[in-house]
């Protein structure tokens, strides 16, 4: 496997405390190269080599980060995820995924991860997507006005909880779907290109990743829309992008 170093030209670390991240990869190699680059991002990394010990410390102890492999000796990636969302539905995660299979990724995006990278990665892409994470954590520490809840028709979300009800009846969401919702919701009528909202909620950009964006915005629909193959509120605008519709002006409560 290819992976490039990481320069330190131009690329400024986040400097976080306490943040522990847990990596789930049973290549050694990879392993200890990933989680020496890792260490500049965080606290603490802890490297779990096959699915059995992964799985204990995904779902036994708290983590600002867990980034899995898919394929691993003992449960793989795909069953750690889930098990994961069944206890803390906000935790971030990070798949890894064979450049080959499409399938995969999908699979990975299903059962709830935020993200995912290819293999052959470098280093550089992943500490962007890790500071990329970790800003969007801090900015949801630092903002002042959430308390309000954003009401648009039966969709209510509360920023502070991070809840989302629809028509009084609480939505499941992971955290890339919620703040995906709150932007949209922040914005109604607004088109958005997936350019867009990858800089937007995912804080970062990267050709080819666009797809990232329908997929998630599909597992949006399937939870709040009455018929996800005719969606009302996040609808497409073919050639350009997303936008949520205006059925009514949002509200701040």
């Amino acid at each position: 496997m290819q992976i490039r170093l990481r320069d330190n030209a131009g690329h400024g670390v986040v400097n976080l405390k306490r943040r522990r991240i847990l990596l789930v990869e049973d290549e050694e190699d990879i392993a200890e190269l990933v989680a020496m680059h890792l260490r500049d991002l965080c606290d603490e990394v802890v490297v779990a080599r096959d699915g059995h010990h992964g799985m204990r410390l995904a779902t036994t102890a708290d983590w600002a980060l867990i980034i899995l492999d898919l394929r691993l000796p003992g449960p793989d990636g795909l069953s750690i995820c889930r098990a994961v969302r069944r206890e803390r539905s906000f935790q971030p995660i990070l798949m890894l995924t064979s450049k080959s299979s499409e399938l995969d990724r999908v699979l990975g995006l299903e059962t709830g991860a935020d993200d995912y990278l290819t293999k052959p990665f470098s280093v550089l892409e992943l500490g962007a997507r890790v500071r990329a994470i970790f800003r969007r954590i801090e900015s949801l520490r630092q903002t002042d006005g959430g308390s309000e809840t954003i009401r648009v028709g039966g969709v209510h979300i509360d920023p502070a909880r991070r809840e989302v009800t629809l028509d009084g009846e609480s939505i499941e969401l992971t955290a890339r779907e919620f703040d995906l919702l709150e932007h949209f919701a922040r914005h109604p009528g607004r088109v958005f290109r997936r350019a867009d909202l990858l800089d937007s909620v995912w804080g970062y950009g990267h050709e080819g990743y666009e797809h990232t964006v329908n997929s998630h915005i599909n597992r949006l629909r399937a939870k709040i829309e009455a018929d996800p193959s005719q969606p009302e509120m996040i609808v497409t605008v073919w050639g350009v992008g997303y936008k949520f519709c205006e059925l009514e002006q949002p509200r701040l409560v």
